[in-house]
């Protein structure tokens, strides 16, 4: 099995460091940690070391030790955003944490027009929030040292703009039976950024698939099956990653 994953500000370079706060308490209290187990540290930005617990103290401090060379895992070449309408409920949570564990670089919240769930004022900063501490913690139990970044709720015209400065702008169209390209077979960039939008439950309207078009995307089926807003971006995700060559 591989070695857990605990989140620190700066990696250190050693030769012990001292993992405590939430961190820390997760490590003894949660992980039980024993000495001798192997760990990693990470910025979670692709910076990350690995070493071995010395002790474990109290309730919240683990020492490790024989912390190695603090390395950098280099950028992907190809750069995959999602960006996800606000689905319903906890669904939002969801999506981020299986497109993080699934291995997406960048998460852009949408209000869409036919979406349910509005963020506004105290509501929308909790819910970003959320997400954000989805896609940590997320990203630390699918052993990742780059995680995602989760960008504020953006609006129509200004996913417009995201789109438009992309390599390859694509929206996951919900009908199975459109006369669009497949995202299986469509060209991708041998590097760059692939931006991705997928629609709340209710589609993406016209107006909006209108506005998207002008800014050079293009709509792509993922497959026969009609997937829900908060697990089509994942499956979109393992397709893109898969062809890519991340996952080879």
């Amino acid at each position: 099995m591989t070695a857990p994953v605990f989140v620190v500000e700066e990696v250190p370079a050693g030769p012990e460091f001292v993992l405590d706060g939430p961190e820390g308490r997760h490590a003894v209290s949660v992980k039980r940690l024993n000495p001798g187990e192997d760990v990693v540290l990470t910025d979670g930005a692709g910076r990350w070391t690995e070493g071995v617990v010395k002790a474990a103290e109290g309730k919240d401090r683990l020492v490790v030790a024989d912390l190695r060379t603090i390395r950098e895992e280099p950028a992907p070449t190809v750069r995959i955003t999602v960006v996800q309408a606000l689905p319903k409920g906890d669904r939002g949570e969801l999506a981020v944490e299986t497109m993080t564990e699934t291995g997406v670089d960048a998460i852009v919240p949408w209000q869409a027009s036919r979406c349910i769930t509005q963020w506004r004022g105290d509501r929308g900063a909790k819910s970003l929030a959320k997400w954000r501490n989805t896609a940590r913690e997320a990203g630390k139990q699918s052993r990742r040292v780059r995680f995602p970044e989760v960008a504020e709720a953006m609006t129509t015209k200004q996913v417009a703009a995201l789109l438009a400065d992309a390599d390859l702008a694509a929206v996951l169209h919900e009908d199975r039976n459109h006369p669009s390209g497949a995202l299986a077979t469509a060209d991708l960039p041998a590097a760059g950024s692939i931006v991705l939008v997928v629609g709340p439950e209710g589609g993406v309207s016209p107006e909006e698939l209108a506005l998207f078009a002008e800014a050079g995307a293009r709509p792509l089926r993922l497959g026969p099956s009609v997937l829900r807003t908060s697990t089509a971006g994942t499956a979109a995700a393992a397709v893109l990653l898969a062809r890519t060559g991340r996952w080879s």
